[in-house]
């Protein structure tokens, strides 16, 4: 009889462990050679830094030099043809025919039921050529919609390296680097530029409310673009930085996260916790001017019978102890709604946070909101009643953001 070769106790630890492939982007090698804290987490299968040397800090050189993170995770699609605009305006909430080669808008999509499946920023590379990059997959939905369009559609997540480069001294650091011109950019507005034989594209867009750039490159130009930023800004502060830091500027940008501030619809495995775009503050997109695009039928109806029901808000809460995932209560009694996302903001110097609340409360009920937060005092957690009110997002708003040209510090 045939007996199975025994393992030995290292094989079998080592087989046990991290069994999940932990990919590596293109950019690994660098943020390897920077990581001091160890503090990893998982993007989408890849290995990616929660953290690198001080999250504090890290932040910090967002809103006071130039930040450096790797975006490659980020899931990119290429889609091309002569039906690409009448593709994406049939899957998306805005309207791409107002979308000009050289731009890029922030969209979402949806079921047929009108319930977000993602949120992503589409370039519009040239007239029948665009790039869609989000958080999910969405590959066999895509290609399902588009049996009937001439289009094709190609996930180039692997392909196609990311890099954000965020914070006052970006352009700077852009225009040392060479990227002649790039200070011309406005807001949302993309270029391509030269690079070792290659080309890079770099748009003016970002995830932190500051003044910042995104810049993607053949995955094999990737190490050679780095090292092209890294040495341009020694002198204006650039920094490698984690999402722990990035998550805080995003908060106080006032911007949604993907399955952390609402669940998408393909994650969702309850019913009550899918959300329409009006629901988690993405109204603005919907474009029902243009035409049939997945969900419009069910938000127009939910819109006409004014059957939405949840809102997400911005709250400012007493005190300086962050309220993340702090359940909100109506006169301290009901519960109403539930914080996603919350910090003290160094830069609004405020206790601030995202709060998706059932309506009325957060549309026609707006007073005597309260957030019932655990604090950890001398070894014992204490139960606080801190008193919230709605305020506008974004929680800061930069002037050198939106500034054209931008200042060269």
């Amino acid at each position: 009889m045939n007996q199975m070769p025994k393992l030995s106790s290292a094989r079998l630890t080592a087989q046990s462990h991290f069994r999940t492939l932990r990919l590596g982007t293109p950019f690994q090698p660098r943020i390897d050679a920077l990581m001091k804290t160890n503090d990893w987490y998982d993007w989408g299968g890849y290995r990616a830094p929660a953290s690198l040397w001080d999250e504090e800090l890290e932040y910090f050189a967002i809103r006071s030099q130039a930040a450096l993170f790797d975006i490659s995770p980020m899931v990119k699609y290429r889609i091309e043809g002569p039906d690409g605009e009448d593709f994406l305006n049939r899957v998306t909430l805005r309207d791409v025919a107002k979308l000009k080669s050289g731009r890029v808008h922030y969209t979402a999509w949806c079921d047929d039921e009108g319930y977000v499946l993602d949120d992503g920023t589409l370039f519009r590379l040239a007239p029948d050529r665009f790039r869609l990059c989000c958080q999910e997959r969405h590959l066999p939905w895509l290609l399902d919609s588009a049996i009937g369009f001439d289009v094709s559609v190609l996930e180039e997540t692997e392909a196609v390296a990311g890099l954000a480069l965020q914070g006052p001294t970006s352009v700077a650091v852009l225009r040392e680097a060479g990227f002649a011109g790039v200070e011309r950019l406005k807001v949302f507005d993309l270029a391509e530029f030269p690079h070792e034989g290659g080309r890079v594209t770099i748009s003016r867009t970002g995830f932190t409310g500051d003044l910042g750039y995104e810049l993607f490159a053949p995955a094999e130009l990737a190490l050679s673009l780095w090292d092209r930023l890294w040495k341009a800004g020694e002198l204006r502060g650039i920094r490698a930085i984690g999402y722990t830091a990035l998550n805080r500027a995003r908060l106080e940008a006032g911007l949604i996260v993907a399955n952390a501030d609402f669940v998408t619809a393909e994650h969702a495995i309850r019913p009550d916790r899918v959300r329409m775009p009006d629901e988690i503050g993405l109204g603005f997109m919907v474009d029902l001017e243009k035409g049939h695009f997945n969900g419009r039928r069910a938000i127009a109806q939910a819109r006409a019978k004014g059957s939405m029901r949840h809102v997400l808000v911005g709250l400012e809460i007493e005190g300086n102890i962050p309220a993340e995932h702090a359940i909100v209560y109506h006169k301290q009694k009901k519960e109403v709604g539930l914080v996603s996302a919350a910090i003290w903001s160094p830069m609004a110097k405020r206790n601030i946070a995202l709060a998706s609340l059932s309506r009325p409360y957060g549309d026609t009920i707006t007073d005597d909101l309260w957030v019932e937060i655990y604090a950890m005092r001398e070894l014992r957690y204490e139960r606080l009643m801190k008193r919230a009110r709605i305020v506008p997002r974004p929680f800061i708003k930069l002037d050198r953001r939106t500034a054209s040209p931008p200042a060269d510090f």
